[in-house]
């Protein structure tokens, strides 16, 4: 699937990207700030040690490339810590600085961390799913009511595979992981059965009685 522009704009000062998995913040990023960016990818198995390990080699990286504009940490919320250190650079020097772009899944997995979202230093943006206004003569409504509008869904080769797996995963990392529910198997019946009320009333009491749960 051809990238898609989304209506996202860089807002032109330090700000925090939010999204679930698969909205495509990475390729946002790619699409926003080609050039003249120092991006630190906590994905990357290497990039997460050395940084989960010394924080302040953030300050080292910023300070070892004087020219870039942009500064990219994906998925800040796997060393909450790189919070701390770009708030003492945004209070140390906050004119000669570049702009700082973090990404993260969940604003929720830092603050249950206790770690500083930097409140007034850091503008909070969100990626949601496609919108059809953004995928335009591409929209169709039949898949999108099936589907969803998730970007990792829509551009694979084979969509409900790929939509069961991510199910699985955010059953797994999300909420299970997470400890958000006491029983996995009722939440795992329950998402299949509030599908069914999509666009319709809710109606709590037969959504309770199909999963089985009070």
């Amino acid at each position: 699937m051809e990238t898609i522009g989304r209506f996202l704009r860089n807002p032109g000062s330090h700000f925090m990207l939010f999204g679930p998995r698969g909205t495509g913040k990475s390729t946002w990023l790619r699409q926003a700030f080609p050039r003249q960016a120092v991006t630190i990818d906590l994905m990357d198995a290497e990039t997460f040690r050395a940084y989960l390990s010394r924080p302040e080699r953030l300050r080292e990286a910023v300070d070892a490339n004087p020219q870039a504009r942009h500064v990219i940490v994906d998925e800040v919320q796997k060393v909450p810590a790189l919070l701390d250190v770009v708030h003492q650079m945004i209070e140390a020097k906050p004119r000669r600085l570049p702009q700082f772009i973090l990404t993260g899944s969940s604003a929720r997995k830092l603050r249950r961390s206790g770690v500083n979202l930097l409140a007034g230093r850091l503008l909070m943006r969100t990626l949601h799913p496609f919108m059809a206004a953004e995928l335009g003569a591409a929209f169709r409504l039949e898949p999108a009511l099936r589907m969803g509008m998730l970007p990792l869904v829509l551009g694979a080769a084979n969509s409900e595979e790929t939509l069961r797996a991510y199910a699985a995963l955010y059953l797994r990392e999300e909420v299970q992981a997470e400890g958000l529910v006491r029983n996995i198997g009722s939440f795992a019946r329950f998402l299949e059965a509030v599908s069914f009320s999509h666009g319709s009333i809710l109606n709590a009491t037969a959504v309770a009685r199909e999963c089985q749960v009070g």
